[in-house]
């Protein structure tokens, strides 16, 4: 791929080839669906092959009608083109070609029975890979909308969440993502490694990178000492707040830029699938538009439904496989995890690569997408296997294929590849140690302790298409109900259970944080006074590296079982305990711990100096969050001439915010920023 994709323009050979292929295949599933259906059927094989040829030039006419109407009037009528829509293109076609015989009720039964074998066929001669999506998408994005500034690259920011730089170094040596191989093989891409702050999540990398800043924000979910209450940064209402706080109105995508399945909109002018903009009664017009023309492709309803089966199938067999063969470390994956699955790697990647297309059709300068597959398996499988590194292939071939759509879109676009994280394995603390680090705080301290370690973030994820489907009327009501479903399912105590829980003990993968109640941050002395076993007993404990606060001094400490470090001096009592964690953990703990939300404590786990295995304070076999392993190992990949000249080390989301913009800039972008309050966000 060179470094940048060019447009391309007019009818090609290839384009006629797949129409050839498409209608073929269309033609060979109706005659399958004759033989199978009772009440269809056709004279000879060539009314067959007509009415296959114009079923395709009726929905060139009727498919755009029925996706503008249903996704203005709503999600119902959405679903209704989905189911019907086809089959009244069939119908029409149908009544066109003489010598076909068939009624109302059979020609829908055709069209389903039609499209599962379209389907059958286009996975078979395909090998099972995208092209019959892309090719979809392509047909619908061929004439792209002109732009007004043709000469400005649009650049294409692709975010593989959770994927580590040694796991993607070594795919890319083995050969398992060939579209990366052959493009870094090239020369005309790079390949390098950014370094995130502490804490290694998704909110504050992604806050870091589309906003420029990673204060204010200690983990996934924390104790904000003004609202009393827990803040979960893939909650809508909560990262609205979050998002609030820090944005300027010149984030990464202020001039002229739409944001794709993130936690914030780094100021885009436009926001889908997006946390902070998610609101339960205004759903998107554009996001049902986008599934609609999905749905009501021949073959895309029935893509959607096998590919969901087959992924919650394919789950639970992996699932079963890792019990077999008694591999360590796991974590139980149950059939939440399934459903969790199938829908953020089959139904949200889909999604996210028809929301791009249309970008790319509309000419929008920058696109900001962020693809979870990765990371949401490796979750709960572990980093490197088989079922993870599927689906980095996957993601890979999706890279294929938005540098396809990219070919002929409005403008020539630059690829940014990267990840906002790595990911670090081993087995939960409390199935190492048969106690929750929430317990083990109540024991030591002897006090009720609010433990929160339930992993939310793949349902925050389905939170966010819930959310952003939902529209007025049935379909609305029934969206805000699985809105509100999922948003239980997050819940944790409100403020006025204060009283009765005095401490709140949170997980963020190996990181764990203690905030005692109210709107003061403890010292380490003042903890000492109140509960003298807690830190003692915390960092003497076996599967807890270090913990780490702020003296009367204002000075920070990381304390171990056996020394103590003064972060910002470096000096050390007895054994240095972030000995194993990397020359940069002084300096990324030592920012954290002088943020006003930092914690009273934060706790680390060990980190195993053989197999590099740490202990998450949640129930996942892969984590991130704190230090240790692979977790602090982030991918940039990008066209060799805008890396050239990059800082030797990228120390910090923030510092990647900025190496960003400079790419923006030497594209001819961030020429008209729009502006707003400090603290305030942008309108969509």
């Amino acid at each position: 791929m060179p470094t940048s994709v060019t447009r391309t323009r007019g009818v090609r050979i290839t384009d006629l080839a797949r129409l050839a292929a498409a209608w073929a295949a269309s033609t060979v599933a109706l005659i399958v669906t004759g033989a199978l259906v009772p009440g269809f059927s056709a004279t000879s094989w060539w009314a067959y092959a007509a009415v296959a040829a114009a079923a395709g030039i009726v929905g060139l006419v009727l498919r755009p009608l029925l996706v503008e109407i249903s996704a203005r009037v709503g999600w119902l009528a959405v679903l209704l083109a989905a189911l019907l829509g086809q089959a009244l293109i069939m119908y029409v076609a149908i009544r066109l070609v003489p010598g076909i015989e068939s009624t109302p009720w059979t020609a829908f039964a055709a069209t389903w029975v039609s499209a599962a074998v379209g389907t059958l066929i286009s996975w078979t001669t395909t090998a099972g890979t995208d092209d019959g999506l892309i090719t979809s998408l392509a047909g619908r994005t061929r004439r792209p909308q002109p732009v007004t500034d043709p000469e400005v690259d649009g650049v294409l920011f692709v975010q593989l969440d959770g994927v580590p730089f040694p796991v993607l170094q070594w795919a890319v040596q083995s050969g398992g993502v060939p579209h990366i191989r052959r493009w870094l093989a090239s020369g005309d891409y790079t390949l390098r490694e950014w370094t995130p702050q502490l804490p290694c999540t998704t909110p504050a990398s992604q806050m870091g990178i589309l906003h420029g800043t990673v204060d204010g924000i200690p983990a996934f979910r924390w104790y904000d000492r003004e609202l009393n209450r827990v803040l979960v940064a893939n909650r809508p209402a909560d990262a609205r707040v979050i998002e609030g706080k820090h944005s300027t109105g010149r984030g990464l995508l202020c001039d002229d830029g739409v944001s794709i399945s993130n936690l914030f909109t780094g100021d885009a002018a436009r926001s889908l699938l997006t946390m902070s903009r998610v609101e339960v009664r205004h759903g998107s017009t554009q996001t049902r538009r986008a599934f609609a023309w999905f749905f009501t492709s021949p073959n895309g309803f029935m893509r959607s439904f096998t590919r969901t089966v087959g992924e919650i199938l394919k789950e639970r067999w992996q699932a079963r496989r890792q019990v077999k063969r008694d591999l360590d470390p796991r974590v139980h994956r149950d059939w939440t995890f399934a459903l969790l699955r199938a829908v953020t790697n089959g139904l949200l990647r889909d999604l996210n690569t028809a929301l791009v297309a249309e970008e790319l059709h509309r000419g929008t300068k920058s696109i900001y997408v962020d693809y979870v597959d990765y990371d949401e398996i490796a979750h709960h499988a572990g980093m490197f296997r088989p079922e993870s590194l599927a689906s980095l292939d996957g993601l890979d071939r999706t890279l294929g294929s938005l540098a396809q759509l990219a070919g002929s879109a409005a403008r020539r676009y630059r690829l940014v590849v990267l990840s906002d994280h790595g990911q670090s394995q081993g087995t939960p603390f409390a199935d190492r140690y048969g106690q929750a680090l929430g317990g083990l705080c109540a024991e030591l301290m002897q006090e009720t302790v609010q433990n929160v370690d339930a992993s939310v973030e793949g349902l925050g994820r389905a939170d966010s298409i819930a959310g952003d489907i939902a529209t007025g009327g049935m379909t609305g009501k029934l969206a805000v109900r699985a809105n509100k479903g999922l948003a239980k399912a997050q819940e944790t105590p409100a403020p006025e259970d204060a009283a009765a829980d005095p401490v709140v003990v949170l997980g963020s993968g190996n990181l764990g944080l203690v905030y005692v109640r109210g709107d003061r941050r403890w010292t380490l002395q003042a903890l000492e006074k109140e509960w003298p076993a807690l830190v003692p007993g915390l960092a003497g404990h076996p599967g807890v590296g270090f913990v780490a606060g702020i003296d009367e001094d204002g000075r920070a400490w990381a304390i171990g079982s056996s020394g103590r470090r003064n972060i910002a001096t470096g000096d050390v009592e007895g054994t240095d305990p972030l000995a194993a964690y990397g020359s940069h953990a002084a300096r990324v703990l030592l920012r954290a711990l002088r943020q006003p939300e930092a914690p009273d404590l934060y706790v680390n786990s060990t980190v195993d100096p053989v197999t590099n295995d740490v202990a998450a304070f949640e129930g996942l076999v892969g984590s991130h969050g704190g230090l240790g392993g692979w977790q602090d190992r982030a991918v940039l990949l990008g066209p060799a001439d805008l890396m050239a000249g990059l800082p030797e080390r990228i120390e910090g989301a923030d510092e990647l915010h900025r190496v960003l913009v400079a790419m923006l800039e030497s594209c001819g972008q961030r020429a008209t920023e729009r502006h707003a309050p400090p603290g305030g966000v942008p309108a969509d």
